[in-house]
């Protein structure tokens, strides 16, 4: 487990504190660490994708629970991010349909062309290519996540168009798509 400790502004702004305050709502009072979840996932993508040690201990802070049970969690599950990741994080899945079809392959691939290995970002910070496990698309192996957008039937040329979108600024992660 790669921990940064590179430093973050902790931003909890007006509308992302309402966010909060409107996801603790579904919880009993006593409860707001059941909101773990949920509120990691808001406050990680408020402040560029990454949670640092700082930002961990204000959602310790803000659920009134200790900073481990933050910690837990956070590097428990591969949805959140310990260290500054780039704009675009390609993540391959790589269990059982899709390694079958290739897709360590093709992330390979994907690493030689960008110039990384795996888990580390290009020098430009538009790129994260990581392995995953299974993102529940078995049918359309191999494939790729890349923020809330799904990549299937992948094969060398889908990697280096998705890539070459990305860097012309032709994807929107927020809408799901890639623009003409």
């Amino acid at each position: 487990m790669e921990i940064s400790h590179a430093h973050q502004e902790i931003n909890i702004t007006p509308a992302l504190q309402a966010r909060i305050d409107e996801l603790l709502s579904h919880y009993p009072a006593d409860k707001k660490k059941s909101a773990l979840l949920p509120v990691l996932h808001e406050v990680q993508d408020a402040h560029d994708n990454w949670l640092s040690i700082g930002l961990q201990d204000k959602v310790a802070e803000i659920l009134e629970i200790k900073p481990i049970e933050v910690y837990e969690v956070v590097s428990f599950y591969t949805m959140y991010n310990q260290k500054p990741i780039g704009k675009f994080m390609f993540e391959f899945c790589r269990t059982s349909c899709c390694a079958l079809r290739g897709a360590e392959d093709l992330m390979e691939y994907t690493c030689n062309k960008l110039g990384v290995k795996e888990g580390e970002t290009t020098p430009d910070g538009l790129f994260t290519v990581v392995g995953v496990e299974c993102l529940g698309a078995c049918g359309y192996a191999p494939m790729l996540q890349v923020g809330d957008f799904y990549k299937e039937h992948l094969t060398t040329a889908k990697v280096d168009a998705l890539i070459d979108d990305c860097r012309a600024g032709k994807v929107d992660l927020h809408k799901l798509t890639i623009t003409e």
